[in-house]
């Protein structure tokens, strides 16, 4: 039996003050690889304390990660 987990990332949304361009950014750990984040409480509340210390504009989400597909026994 396959169990589906999902997990959560947070996106830096930027918009250049100049040419009105947005950038997506996903955030990544210390390892250069997306950051998952299992819990959703969690997940939110560190994108809420980023959204509330950017003094650039700059606005943070948090979306759904990729599935992670692992077996049971």
């Amino acid at each position: 039996i396959k169990s589906i987990k999902m997990s959560y990332n947070i996106m830096k949304i930027m918009k250049d003050p100049n040419t009105g361009k947005v950038t997506h950014v996903l955030l990544t750990d210390g390892l250069s690889q997306i950051w998952d984040i299992k819990r959703l409480e969690e997940v939110t509340r560190i994108a809420e304390m980023m959204q509330d210390n950017s003094d650039s504009g700059h606005k943070y989400e948090v979306r759904g990660g990729p599935c992670r597909v692992t077996k049971k026994k």
